[in-house]
């Protein structure tokens, strides 16, 4: 009975970030993105589109446009990461269509409407993340792309899949303004993406101290697509032989981790680190 009741504040809880995080994306979609025409990034950009060609509703599109990458990038996510996702998915596509056209829309200046846009879904976004879930769309397709190709970045691969939405939108709404407004959208939503959940450097590393290297490698591969170098190290005052695992991400990434490993070995600590630049296979090369 206990374990239910857990279950049930914990289904609660999410339910309840969902809703928040899904209407700051909703109003930053809807009554600021839509009326302005802006090219957006990813499945959002592309459901905005129909909207704005078709008059079809945001919020469906972006869940039929959504289900079958979901479904294709089951295996690869995990159980309880796709589950999580198709709920937060689910939850913000319906509040798009039936709860953000009770609020007014923004009709003023592009530019305000631009920064607000990138305001509001950069926050639910970012409440959305903290939370161990996901938006679907894009950071799903990123990942299987990387399951293919690991020698690639996810910054790198969904800075190119958001401009090229963005490309197609410009050339769908031939609007040169509107392309650089939906390039600036994509520029502060990842900056305050990554300001609050682990501040304004992108680039960190981490060194774990645990006593299964290989486990928690392992997870941090799983859960952020990342992987690590094991050193062999020895406690000064114990003399117990110590695994140390090196890991080098970005901030997205590093909460991610933060949060996997502590729930898998309470008994490792982790030191994280900023880094001013990561050059190597994976990164940015030289």
């Amino acid at each position: 009975m206990k374990e239910l009741d857990i279950t049930w504040k914990k289904f609660g809880y999410n339910l309840m970030i969902d809703v928040v995080a899904g209407t700051l994306v909703a109003i930053g979609i809807y009554n600021f993105a839509a009326n302005a025409v802006f090219p957006v990034a990813g499945v959002t950009g592309i459901a905005l589109m129909a909207y704005q060609l078709f008059d079809l509703p945001i919020g469906w599109v972006i869940l039929i446009l959504n289900l079958p990458i979901v479904i294709a990038c089951y295996k690869s996510l995990g159980k309880r990461f796709f589950f999580r996702s198709a709920q937060t998915l689910l939850i913000t596509s319906l509040i798009i269509d039936y709860v953000a056209p009770l609020f007014p829309v923004y009709t003023g200046d592009r530019m305000l409407a631009a920064l607000c846009t990138a305001a509001f879904a950069g926050f639910g976004y970012a409440i959305i993340f903290m939370n161990g879930s996901s938006s679907a769309g894009v950071d799903f397709i990123s990942l299987a792309i990387r399951t293919r190709k690991p020698h690639l970045s996810l910054g790198k691969i969904i800075l190119i899949l958001d401009v090229l939405v963005i490309l197609i939108g410009s050339w769908v709404y031939n609007d040169i303004d509107g392309t650089i407004y939906g390039l600036l959208i994509s520029f502060v939503v990842t900056t305050i993406i990554d300001k609050i959940m682990y501040g304004l450097d992108l680039g960190k590393v981490t060194l774990i101290v645990t006593d299964d290297g290989n486990r928690i490698a392992k997870i941090i591969n799983e859960s952020a697509g990342r992987g690590s170098t094991l050193i062999k190290g020895k406690g000064s005052y114990t003399g117990i032989d110590k695994d140390i695992v090196l890991c080098a991400c970005n901030s997205r990434q590093m909460y991610q981790i933060k949060k996997v490993v502590k729930k898998a070995d309470p008994a490792s600590f982790t030191v994280i680190m900023e880094s001013s630049e990561v050059v190597g296979l994976g990164f940015k090369e030289e």
